[in-house]
């Protein structure tokens, strides 16, 4: 017998997708991909301790577990936003969800630290699927009047999932074993997968002759890790060493060969026209270096809080939970009166306050009080909230729907470049500022130690403000955006 070709219109399928709220319930799943990706992030920081002491590793293995990570969605992003463009979105959001639950099984599962790494990349393959395409999904699905609103919202899943980590991880290492915090996906990926494979619209069928550029992809994918892997470990293994000049080398001599690759083909994997369009290629370079910025003081703000000022590990957390609190309350109704606005003034705003709160954070002293520490990481708080959701929706919204997935894709993959670029640049910087400073001087004493941790704290921090209000300035030029109506 065959299906009845008109399903009953009062099923609750029907309902749902006939109600005026569909586009929210889209949302809500693309939110529940979006929180567990980047909840597993920060969750697993707070782990690594307890997995080095179990697993009986050092530091310089057990960085791996995030290095890994963060590696493969880099190079992942845009590749799995062009095949979602070409065999449907739904497909490979809903395969993400999969494939990540899949991995935090088996990362449950890992008694030896190499089979941890290594289902730490099956767990980036669908953290990279699922973030490639949220933006897309939601570009896709709202109106344009109502997507700086949707986009804004989405940052504050980002800043929750951020929030929430460190002290959900805390909370299962108290009660239960390291494992647990991979083992909390689990129903949250099966959840999702459930709710993808009922809510999201069925994809439309690729009618077009186009192909998927294989030789760009593996270009592009081996080049970006090579790069990323010498970035992140060039102050430990020597900027001079041959593992990091050898994967500069190779990384930049394969993304050259990516970019020529990608002019001579027809259906070119990342297409480079898309740069021509000026929101699209202001907003993504003021991104990178927003998240320069942003993380050339995340990576050093702990050590200053814990090691100079003295502070408990939980206020450290209480302090730095600040900026992704006032980011959440702030991103959505950005988003919202972009959508009246525009994104110029917003965006422009949020990274002049950036800067400002970089500058201030500069200003601290090795005597300071919480209370006067607090405003710097509102102040960021607040410059990233007000620029976030503009750009994003002004990115997204610049870009052909057949491209929204390649766009999506590369919208991410340039927070993630601007995150390693901005802790390679901090650490960096600080160390070597710290080493001309303490050099001559055998034995120094713990006010000598203080002094030039301070000076090269606010090296750093003078630099990443210069980049903050750099990257305003290029905002500023974000031509050709036409309003909403």
């Amino acid at each position: 017998m065959s299906p009845n070709p008109n399903p009953n219109p009062n099923s609750f399928l029907s309902k749902l997708k006939n109600s005026p709220r569909y586009r929210w319930f889209i949302f809500a799943n693309v939110s529940i991909g979006t929180f567990m990706s980047t909840l597993d992030s920060s969750i697993v920081n707070v782990a690594l301790p307890t997995i080095s002491k179990t697993l009986h590793t050092d530091l310089s293995v057990i960085q791996w577990v995030v290095t890994a990570y963060l590696l493969v969605i880099s190079s992942l992003l845009p590749i799995f936003g062009r095949i979602a463009d070409l065999i449907g979105r739904k497909k490979i959001f809903s395969l993400g969800f999969l494939i990540f639950t899949l991995g935090s099984f088996l990362c449950g599962l890992a008694n030896n630290i190499w089979f941890l790494v290594g289902m730490r990349v099956v767990q980036a393959i669908g953290a990279s699927m699922l973030m490639a395409n949220s933006s897309a999904i939601i570009t896709a699905t709202f109106p344009p009047y109502e997507r700086g609103r949707a986009l804004g919202l989405t940052g504050t899943v980002v800043a929750l999932g951020s929030l929430f980590g460190p002290a959900i991880g805390g909370l299962l290492l108290g009660i239960a074993s390291w494992r647990s915090i991979f083992f909390i996906n689990l129903p949250i990926g099966i959840i999702g997968y459930w709710a993808a494979q009922i809510i999201l619209p069925p994809d439309q069928p690729h009618k077009g002759t186009e192909t998927f550029d294989t030789f760009g992809a593996v270009f592009f994918s081996t080049g970006m890790i090579l790069i990323l892997l010498a970035l992140n470990n060039g102050q430990d293994w020597g900027w001079g060493s041959f593992p990091v000049l050898i994967s500069l080398f190779v990384g930049i001599t394969l993304l050259v060969s990516f970019f020529v690759t990608e002019n001579r083909v027809n259906h070119p994997m990342i297409d480079l026209t898309l740069f021509k369009n000026r929101p699209f290629l202001i907003g993504n370079l003021s991104g990178f270096l927003s998240f320069t910025a942003i993380f050339s003081n995340i990576m050093l703000m702990p050590f200053y809080l814990q090691h100079i000022l003295n502070f408990s590990p939980s206020k450290v957390g209480l302090l730095m939970t600040a900026f992704p609190l006032i980011m959440a309350i702030t991103a959505p109704i950005s988003g919202r009166v972009s959508d009246r606005i525009g994104p110029i003034a917003l965006t422009t705003t949020g990274l002049t306050l950036i800067s400002l709160g970089l500058l201030y954070l500069s200003t601290l002293t090795s005597t300071s009080t919480a209370l006067q520490v607090v405003p710097g990481p509102i102040l960021m708080g607040l410059g990233s909230g007000l620029f976030q959701s503009p750009n994003n929706s002004s990115v997204m919204s610049s870009v052909p729907k057949p491209k929204l997935g390649v766009a999506g894709g590369i919208n991410a993959l340039v927070r993630n470049v601007g995150m390693v670029v901005g802790i390679a640049l901090s650490v960096t910087l600080f160390e070597n500022r710290q080493a001309a400073l303490l050099k001559g001087i055998p034995n120094p004493d713990a006010l000598q130690q203080t002094t030039a941790f301070m000076t090269s704290y606010h090296t750093v921090l003078y630099v990443g403000a210069s980049v903050a209000f750099f990257a305003a300035l290029i905002s500023l030029n974000r031509k050709g955006y036409a309003r909403a109506k």
